[in-house]
């Protein structure tokens, strides 16, 4: 792939680390790349009634194409529509992603000790810390392709092969999925071969352990106001 995606995806991000140093020293440097596969809109077609339960690749397809439209939009990259085109980022992923899937697995066994209440929060401040950390990084991308390699199926599950493709490098990107409610959600990226979920569940899991829950909850909040004051300004 690209420098953006290759620099993100093999080297530590210092921004995230420098923010979740209690988290522990080494960061997913890949989720910037991630942030592109979190932004990924899922659409269904039709309404009312039951949908079929189709391929995953073919909605993995179908969100890529979209969200590589919004991200080559030449009006889009105008700079009195870098907001606009955030949020249209924001909105799809809102569609694909499995937050509370995601969440629960990020979180790991401390899941099971949370209200249904406490569940909600985290989840949401999780969807924030998402959202607010990678959305900026859309601005450096620049025309990377994807080749589907194939898909694993069992059950309600699947995974998607994929490699994100520039000039210089591919880079290995499997999407995998839940069927819920009616649709495929993504619970997880792993970009070659690191789990984003897996990543965070480590860096959780410590300062849980070396901390509380609520100092996981502090930091999470601490981050999200961090970036949303930095995202302000294109």
């Amino acid at each position: 792939m690209s420098r953006w995606v290759w620099k993100y995806a093999r080297k530590s991000c210092g921004e995230q680390t420098a923010t979740f140093r209690a988290m522990g020293k080494r960061t997913l440097s890949s989720l910037v790349t991630g942030s592109l596969l979190l932004a990924l809109p899922f659409i269904f077609l039709g309404s009312g009634g039951a949908i079929e339960k189709g391929s995953a690749t073919d909605a993995v397809k179908r969100t890529v194409d979209r969200v590589m439209q919004i991200l080559s939009d030449e009006t889009l990259k105008q700079p009195d529509r870098v907001q606009e085109r955030r949020e249209l980022v924001e909105a799809a992923a809102n569609q694909l992603v499995n937050y509370e899937e995601m969440g629960k697995r990020a979180l790991g066994r401390q899941w099971k000790t949370l209200s249904a209440e406490e569940r909600q929060e985290f989840v949401r401040l999780f969807r924030q810390f998402l959202s607010r950390t990678y959305g900026g990084k859309f601005e450096e991308y620049s025309g990377e392709k994807v080749r589907y390699l194939g898909e694993r199926l069992k059950g309600n599950f699947a995974e998607v092969r994929t490699k994100f493709i520039s000039s210089k490098l591919e880079v290995p990107m499997d999407f995998r999925l839940l069927w819920e409610t009616g649709r495929w959600g993504v619970y997880d990226i792993v970009v070659d071969g690191v789990s984003l979920v897996k990543n965070y569940r480590a860096q959780f899991s410590r300062i849980i352990r070396h901390s509380s829950y609520q100092a996981l909850l502090e930091k999470l909040k601490k981050k999200t106001d961090i970036q949303a004051d930095l995202t302000k300004t294109p």
